[in-house]
Order: C-alpha cells, then sequence, then structure tokens
C-alpha cells in the first residue's frame, strides 16, 4: 500500500482547505483511514469506532469528492476531519486501487508518528479486513512507551 519514504500529496477537507500531513509534524500523532465509501456500512461502523481513539487525531479519507464528503459528515454529525483528493482519489495516492475486476475500491489505515514516521500501514480489498484495531492500538501503545 504505502512505502516508508513516501509522500502523500496534499489532501483537501470538506471546507476545500488544503491538508498536508506534514503540517502535523511535531504536534500530532495521524491515524488516515481510508473508506471504500461512504455507502459502506462496515467503513461507517469502523469511523464510529475510530472516533473514540485517544492519542491519535484521526483522518478519513473517501473516494469521493468534497461536495459528496461534505454531505456524508454532515449527515453523520462526524467531528472528525474528513479529506478528499485534490487531484484523483486520496486512494490512489497511496496506491489503494480498486480490484475484483474493478469494481471493489481497497481500504486501510497509516499511522504516522508526530515526527512523520510511518507506524503502522494496513489495507484490504474486503471492507471486513480494513481496519486492523489491534495493530493500530500496538502501534499506538508502542508510541506511549517510546515517548
Amino acid at each position: 500500500m504505502f512505502e516508508i519514504g513516501s509522500t502523500v500529496p496534499a489532501l483537501e477537507d470538506t471546507a476545500g482547505q488544503v491538508v498536508r500531513l506534514s503540517d502535523h509534524r511535531g504536534t500530532d500523532n495521524l491515524l488516515l483511514y481510508f473508506m471504500r465509501s461512504t455507502t459502506c456500512p462496515v467503513c461507517n461502523s469502523h469511523v464510529r469506532d475510530l472516533a473514540k481513539l485517544a492519542g491519535v487525531r484521526v483522518l478519513v479519507a473517501v473516494p469521493e469528492g468534497r461536495v459528496e464528503a461534505a454531505a456524508w459528515r454532515a449527515k453523520r454529525g462526524l467531528s472528525l476531519q474528513v479529506v478528499t483528493g485534490r487531484s484523483g482519489s486520496p486512494h490512489e495516492a497511496v496506491g489503494l486501487t480498486k480490484k475484483v475486476f474493478g469494481s471493489l475500491q481497497q481500504s486501510g489505515s497509516l499511522l504516522v508518528d508526530r515526527d512523520g514516521v510511518v507506524r503502522h500501514a494496513h489495507s484490504a480489498t474486503m471492507p471486513t479486513g480494513a481496519y486492523d484495531r489491534k495493530g493500530i492500538a500496538g502501534a499506538l501503545e508502542e508510541l506511549v512507551r517510546t515517548r
């Protein structure tokens, strides 16, 4: 999915503001969760769980455009920041492609510590496997131990 040393291009939030992962360097541990689709019930369940995480700022990346992302965020009453790609899908930017005859968007997560080091990366074609709760929890625990 995401190679160590790669960079994620600028994203934009639902208000159209540019979001760069580097903007969080030195301040926040950052978890970028890539949803398969805003209409995916499994992904929506994962987002509800991610909203409860402590010790990390969560960004939810959706493949839909900014207008659709804003409507979805408002409908759900999400406090989490929702981002899209400035050009193309944020998923494509990190190598999450469409599988199974080009119809099923891959999803996954990327945990970057406040120093900009990728601590956990996970991807899956099936949405049920996209949220690696134990892997993320373990990586966050490790961050606490090393600080």
